[in-house]
């Protein structure tokens, strides 16, 4: 569901207000007696603070994971131009086999950060991995024909462009733990049913919170979704750098 977070506004909007009007409900049953309605109107504040405060380190946790994935998307787009620069210092023709494998290996990066269909993810994520070692092997031969400081740098320049998909590749795992979304969502269903508990009288308002609530849990789930959702990464660095390669 967190993979879809459109999907999850809907399901959280009805049951949190089912919480609240189950809450208004047992309150006709069991009503508030006047001496209890302050320290009852204090419980309710504390729940309420309480989901504010975990709704609010949510979304920091979800922005910080996708600033996360946008610093990485320039790592890799500097790491490939700086190690296609690097190319020149090989042997003639090794240097044209690095360079065109780096245009086919940023061809594939670049779908990497647009596809949305997890067929076509392990696709790339396959021929990502069989050119990164002949991209490897490509620079490993006059390196070790000629162990010179000049290779060290094409096979360092090398190294990071490696690196850089792994990091790229932990960012997108990265997300906010199910046990978390668990928490925040049993939160929001305590304090709907307190809000409808501690109306005098059945009210339309009572479908306000839960809306908002929703809200800004599809906010939080789209922000924090690296393919689903509306909110992605685009690869605007990568793309750049294709663009300047090709002319």
């Amino acid at each position: 569901m967190m993979n879809f977070p459109v999907l999850l506004f809907l399901p959280c909007v009805f049951v949190l207000w089912l919480a609240a009007r189950f809450g208004a409900s047992w309150q006709r049953q069991r009503p508030l007696k006047e001496e209890e309605r302050q320290d009852f109107g204090v419980v309710q504040a504390a729940i309420l603070t309480l989901l504010a405060l975990i709704i609010g380190f949510s979304f920091s946790m979800a922005t910080s994971r996708y600033d996360l994935r946008k610093n990485y998307e320039e790592a890799e787009a500097n790491a490939i131009g700086t190690e296609y620069v690097r190319a020149g210092l090989l042997p003639p023709e090794t240097a044209a086999t690095v360079r065109s494998q780096l245009k086919k290996y940023l061809e594939l990066r670049m779908l990497f950060y647009r596809t949305r269909s997890q067929h076509e993810l392990l696709r790339i994520n396959a021929d990502t991995a069989q050119l990164q070692d002949e991209m490897w092997s490509t620079v490993q031969a006059p390196a070790l024909a000629q162990p010179t400081p000049v290779m060290a740098l094409v096979v360092t320049g090398m190294n990071d462009v490696l690196n850089s998909q792994g990091y790229t590749q932990a960012a997108w795992w990265n997300r906010i733990p199910s046990s978390a979304w668990w928490l925040l969502i049993a939160t929001a269903i305590c304090c709907n049913l307190l809000v409808g508990y501690g109306t005098r009288a059945t009210s339309k308002l009572l479908v306000v919170l839960p809306v908002v609530i929703s809200i800004a849990f599809l906010l939080i789930a789209d922000i924090d979704s690296p393919r689903g959702g509306l909110i992605h990464v685009a690869a605007q660095n990568l793309e750049s750098l294709y663009q300047s390669l090709r002319k």
